[in-house]
C-alpha cells in the first residue's frame, strides 16, 4: 500500500492511493495514521480494503508528512561510504545518531525556507524508516518486523550552523522545513530489500545525487536495532538514514549551497518524488 495524508497544514487527513494513483479517503475509516493504524494488525486491516469503495477525492490536494504523531525523528550521519569519502571523514565505526527537531516537518512538496543570513544551506535525499509499533532492545534479526514502511526525507541542512557554530549537528538541521517528509509511506511488503534502492536530487534540474542504498554503511536493520537500544521508538517515528554523494558541502572544486528562487526535485525507486521550492525567510 501507499498511504498518505492530505490537505492544509495541521488539518491532514489519512488516504491511500488507488491503482491510478488516485487519492481515496480513509478518514472514515482511521482518524490518522498514527499510532495502532500503523501496527502490523492495523496495516492488515487497511490492506483487507477495497479501494475502490472509497470516497475518492478530487485534483491535487497538497500532501502532508505522511504520518502523524511522531516522538522522535531520528537522523543517522555519514551512513554512505562514497558520500563520507566526499567529506574527507573517516568511515564510522559506529552509527552517528543526532535528532531532528519535529519543527522542521513539512509536507513533501512544501516550500523549504532559507534561514536569515544563512549562505550554506544544503540538500540530502534520504530513504527514511517508518516504525509501526514500540522498539526497545530489538534484536537486528528481529528489527524488520517493526517497520511499518519506508518513505523519502530530503534532509535539509545548513552547514555553518552543522560545523562552524560549535558542537552539535542539530542546530543545523532543525530550522523550520528542514525535514520534508513523502509523499507516501510505501508498507514494507513492498520494499522487498531496501538497501537495493536508486536514489536521486535535482537542483532546478541539474543531477546532484545519483545513487543508491547498496553502499549503506549500517543498513536498515542494524539502525532499527541500534537506535533501539539508545532511544525508545514508538509508531510513526522515523529514521532517516544518510545520504549518498553529491551534496553542496561536497562539490568540487567549491561547494555549492541552496539560494531562494532555485527548485529541488528528489526521488526513490518505488517510494515517489518531492519537489519543493526555495525560498528566504521572511
Amino acid at each position: 500500500m501507499k498511504l498518505l495524508r492530505y490537505g492544509p497544514k495541521g488539518q491532514e487527513k489519512p488516504g491511500m492511493l488507488d491503482a491510478e494513483g488516485a487519492i481515496r479517503d480513509l478518514s472514515g475509516v482511521i482518524a490518522d495514521l498514527r499510532g495502532e493504524a500503523l501496527s502490523p494488525e492495523g496495516l492488515r486491516r487497511l490492506a483487507a480494503l477495497d479501494p475502490g469503495a472509497l470516497p475518492k477525492i478530487a485534483g491535487q490536494p497538497r500532501l502532508g508528512p505522511p504520518v502523524a504523531g511522531m516522538t522522535n525523528f531520528v537522523c543517522i550521519g555519514l551512513n554512505y561510504a562514497d558520500h563520507a569519502a566526499e567529506t574527507g571523514a573517516a568511515i564510522p565505526k559506529e552509527p552517528i545518531v543526532f535528532l531532528k527537531s519535529l519543527g522542521a516537518l513539512c509536507g513533501p512538496n512544501d516550500d523549504v525556507v532559507i534561514p536569515r543570513g544563512s549562505t550554506k544551506t544544503d540538500w540530502e535525499v534520504e530513504l527514511a524508516v517508518v516504525i509501526g509499533r514500540t522498539a526497545r532492545y530489538v534484536p537486528e534479526a528481529e528489527a524488520l518486523d517493526y517497520v511499518a514502511g519506508y518513505t523519502i526525507c530530503n534532509d535539509v541542512s545548513e552547514r555553518e550552523w552543522q560545523l562552524e557554530r560549535g558542537g552539535s549537528w542539530d542546530k543545523g538541521k532543525g530550522f523550520d522545513t528542514f525535514g520534508p517528509l513523502g509523499p507516501w509511506l510505501v508498507t514494507r511488503d513492498e520494499v522487498p530489500d531496501p538497501q537495493d534502492l536508486a536514489m536521486f536530487c535535482e537542483v532546478d534540474g541539474q543531477r546532484m545525487q545519483d545513487g543508491s542504498t547498496r553502499t549503506m554503511i549500517f543498513g536498515v536493520a542494524k539502525l532499527v536495532s541500534y537506535v533501539s537500544h539508545c532511544i525508545t521508538l514508538h509508531p510513526g517515528d522515523v529514521i532517516s538514514t544518510g545520504t549518498p554523494p553529491g551534496v553542496g558541502l561536497g562539490k568540487k572544486p567549491a561547494p555549492v549551497f541552496l539560494r531562494p528562487g532555485q527548485t529541488m526535485r528528489l526521488g526513490i525507486a518505488g517510494l515517489g518524488e518531492q519537489v519543493q521550492r526555495v525560498v528566504a525567510a521572511e
